[in-house]
């Protein structure tokens, strides 16, 4: 099974009917899966995400990401009183889609300076103990996890824990980044990740325009036919291939998404009913 997905929901024109509010809605008309990325920013409230539960069909899931201070990019002191009172509310938010079976994985998307070391070692044990059998996917960002010492033990670590590997394209700039390591750590599923390969705008991650720049990339066919073997080479190794696109900065990923879909040959039933436009009869 191969379900292909977008980074959020609200950052792809060619999906809406003219001036949709509707977004979420015309997006399960496209799609069968979504990555909620804001929750990576603010963890939002349970009735939030029952909301978007219930504008979207059944057969609907999502891929939620772990909350910023969950993955080390901040700490837990600067939102909540205690680390126990973070988890239990991201708990909640989660508890909408997992009861009702809508939840694919939650992302643990960890920084670059989160490195291969003991310690990082033992705080991804400690979430498994934190997060029960949820369903966890990772992904980093430092290249220590996959240098010739170290890529099998990385591999073998997140098997023995049970996460899901998540599988990267991204530009290849030093340390703050990592190669495409075409492997499964979870027999269910392995989660793929597409940002781009624009070297330059990866980069400005931390200046005012990374927005505009960091994922401003389109796929070519070449490309798309890459990882169209890339995900056949998977299949073989998980039931279930998650592939998001995240190359949102210049509207690429809808139609980079439905290029790989025709590449190859997926068809998704149980979709949204799409909006209808003004104009149309």
């Amino acid at each position: 099974m191969i379900t292909i997905g977008l980074t959020g929901w609200s950052d792809h024109d060619t999906l809406y009917a003219s001036a949709s509010k509707h977004k979420l809605e015309d997006y399960a008309g496209n799609f069968p899966m979504v990555e909620v990325d804001t929750s990576f920013y603010a963890i939002p409230s349970p009735s939030t995400t029952e909301r978007w539960v219930e504008r979207t069909p059944e057969e609907f899931s999502f891929v939620v990401k772990a909350f910023q201070a969950m993955t080390k990019h901040k700490e837990w002191q600067q939102y909540y009183d205690s680390e126990t009172e973070m988890y239990r509310r991201f708990m909640d938010a989660i508890a909408p889609m997992s009861e009702q079976g809508r939840l694919k994985a939650i992302l643990f998307q960890f920084p670059p300076y989160f490195g291969c070391t003991r310690e990082n070692v033992n705080y991804l044990r400690m979430l498994r103990e934190k997060m029960g059998d949820l369903p966890l996917s990772i992904e980093f960002r430092n290249k220590t996890w996959y240098t010739e010492n170290t890529t099998t033990k990385t591999l073998e670590l997140l098997r023995e824990l049970g996460f899901i590997h998540t599988v990267v394209d991204e530009p290849q700039v030093g340390n703050g980044s990592v190669p495409i390591v075409l492997k499964a750590t979870n027999d269910a599923m392995t989660l793929i990740r597409l940002h781009g390969r624009n070297s330059a705008g990866w980069m400005k991650a931390n200046s005012p325009e990374w927005r505009e720049v960091r994922t401003l990339y389109r796929y070519n066919e070449e490309e798309i036919n890459y990882w169209a073997e890339n995900i056949r080479y998977l299949q073989k190794q998980s039931k279930e291939i998650i592939v998001i696109f995240n190359n949102n900065s210049g509207g690429d990923a809808a139609d980079n998404a439905k290029h790989l879909q025709q590449a190859l040959n997926i068809s998704y039933e149980g979709l949204a009913p799409m909006q209808m436009n003004l104009f149309d009869i």
